[in-house]
C-alpha cells in the first residue's frame, strides 16, 4: 500500500466518494426535471432522454484518453482540468435555450466527468492491492450512495420550488466544491509516472493486454452487466413513475432516495461478506440477490400488478446486489494492472458506457414508454441484465475471481 504524504485514509475515502459521486449527481439530480425539460424546450421525450445517453457515451469514450494521459502526467492535473470543464459545462447546461444546445453541453459535461471518475478508480489501484482496494472502493461507493440518496430528492425539490434551471445549476455547485477539495486536500497518488503511456505502440500493447486478460474481462463483464440494470432504471424511471403512475417530482425523488439507501446497504453488506466468505462467494450471493429482484419484477408484471411498488420493491433488492457488484467489479478489473491503472480504469468505464448507450438506444425505440410511461420496456431490460449478472457471478467469477 502506498499512501501519499499528508493524505489520510479518511481523506482518500472522502475524496473518492466525491469523485465517484459526480456521476449520480450528474444523472440522478436532473432526472426529476427530465419531463419538464422536454416540455420547456419543446422537445419530445426521446430527445430529452438523449441528454442522458449522449452524456454517458461521451463519459465512456473520454476515459480512453484521460486514462493513459493520467498515467503519463499524474492524477491531480487531470482532476483539475476535468472539474474546471465540468463546472463550465454545467453552467452552459443550466442556461441552454434549446434541446440541441443542452445535448451539446451535456456531452462536454460527460467528457469532463470521465476524467474525474476515471481518476477515482485509478486512485484506489495507486494506493491499495486488489482485495484491500475492493474494501476501500466499497467505502467510497457508500459515500456515492449517500450523494445519490440526496440527489434525486434535491432535484425534485428544486424543480418544484423553482425550475429546471435551478436543478442544473446545482451540478455546477457540486463541481466547484469538488474542485476546491482537490486543490486544497488532494496529493498526487501516482507514485511513478509512465513516460511511455501516450506512445501509440505502448497504448496498443496496453489495451491488448487489458482486453485479453481473463480477470479484467470477468470483472468488467460483472460491472457492465450490473450497470446495465442501473442505467435501465435511470433512463426509464422518471417516465414510468411520473408519466405512467402520475407521481409528483418530489415523490419520485423520495422513491429514488429509497433506491440509493438500499444501494448503501449493499456496500456495507459487501464489506462484511468480503471478510467472512471471500470475494468469489460474496459475488455469488450478490448474483442471487440481483436475479431474485429481476425475476420478482418480471413475475409481478406478468401477473398484471399495476403499482409503483411492483417496480420499486424488486428494484430495491437489485440495488443491494448492485452495491456489492460495483466495488468488487471496478476494483477487480483494474487489479491486474498496477502500472497501467489509468488505462485499465478507462477501458472498464468505456465498456460500461457502451453498454449504457446501447441499452438507451434500444429503450428509445419504444414509443409507449415515452408517450404514456409503459413499464414493460424497463422490466424486459432489467430481467435481461439481472440474468447476465447472475451468470457471470456464478461462472466466470468462480474461475477467475481469485486471481
Amino acid at each position: 500500500m502506498h499512501t501519499p504524504q499528508n493524505m489520510s485514509p479518511a481523506t482518500v475515502v472522502f475524496l473518492l466518494a466525491l469523485f465517484m459521486g459526480i456521476q449520480p449527481v450528474t444523472t440522478d439530480l436532473y432526472l426529476p426535471a427530465l419531463p419538464a425539460l422536454a416540455h420547456n424546450l419543446q422537445a419530445n421525450m426521446a430527445q430529452a432522454q438523449y441528454t442522458l445517453s449522449a452524456l454517458l457515451l461521451a463519459f465512456g469514450a473520454s476515459q480512453l484518453v484521460w486514462g493513459p494521459l493520467s498515467d503519463r502526467i499524474g492524477r491531480k492535473p487531470i482532476l483539475i482540468a476535468g472539474l474546471t470543464a465540468y463546472v463550465l459545462a454545467s453552467l452552459g447546461s443550466a442556461f441552454a435555450g434549446t434541446i440541441t444546445s443542452l445535448i451539446y453541453w451535456r456531452i462536454v459535461q460527460g467528457l469532463a466527468m470521465g476524467a474525474v471518475v476515471m481518476c477515482g478508480r485509478a486512485l484506489v489501484r495507486d494506493l491499495y492491492e486488489p482485495v484491500d482496494g475492493a474494501k476501500v472502493m466499497s467505502k467510497g461507493l457508500s459515500g456515492l450512495g449517500v450523494i445519490a440518496c440526496l440527489s434525486a430528492p434535491i432535484g425534485g425539490w428544486l424543480v418544484s420550488l423553482w425550475n429546471t434551471t435551478a436543478a442544473l445549476m446545482a451540478l455546477a455547485v457540486f463541481g466547484a466544491v469538488t474542485l476546491w477539495m482537490v486543490l486544497v486536500h488532494f496529493r498526487e497518488s501516482l507514485a511513478h509516472k509512465n513516460p511511455n503511456a501516450l506512445r501509440v505502440n505502448t497504448l496498443l500493447r496496453t489495451w491488448l493486454a487489458i482486453l485479453t486478460n481473463p480477470v479484467f474481462l470477468t470483472y468488467n463483464a460483472l460491472s457492465f452487466a450490473s450497470y446495465g440494470i442501473l442505467f435501465t432504471f435511470l433512463a426509464t424511471s422518471s417516465f414510468v413513475f411520473i408519466k405512467g403512475f402520475g407521481m409528483s417530482s418530489t415523490a419520485y425523488g423520495l422513491l429514488m432516495l429509497g433506491m440509493s439507501a438500499h444501494y448503501i446497504g449493499g456496500t456495507f453488506l459487501c464489506r462484511r461478506l468480503l471478510v467472512r466468505v471471500g470475494i468469489t462467494q460474496t459475488l455469488a450471493i450478490a448474483g442471487g440477490i440481483s436475479l431474485a429482484g429481476g425475476l420478482a419484477m418480471a413475475v409481478l408484471a406478468w401477473l398484471g400488478v399495476q403499482s409503483p411498488w411492483a417496480i420499486a420493491l424488486p428494484f430495491y433488492l437489485i440495488a443491494i446486489g448492485h452495491g456489492i457488484h460495483q466495488p468488487c467489479g471496478q476494483s477487480g478489473a483494474v487489479g491486474p494492472f498496477p502500472h497501467a491503472a489509468g488505462a485499465a480504469s478507462a477501458m472498464n468505464g468505456f465498456l460500461m458506457m457502451v453498454v449504457a448507450f446501447v441499452t438507451g438506444a434500444w429503450l428509445s425505440t419504444n414509443p409507449s414508454l415515452h408517450s404514456h410511461g409503459d413499464a414493460q420496456p424497463m422490466v424486459t431490460s432489467v430481467v435481461f441484465w439481472s440474468i447476465c449478472v447472475a451468470l457471470v457471478a456464478w461462472t466466470a467469477v468462480q474461475k477467475y475471481g481469485k486471481h
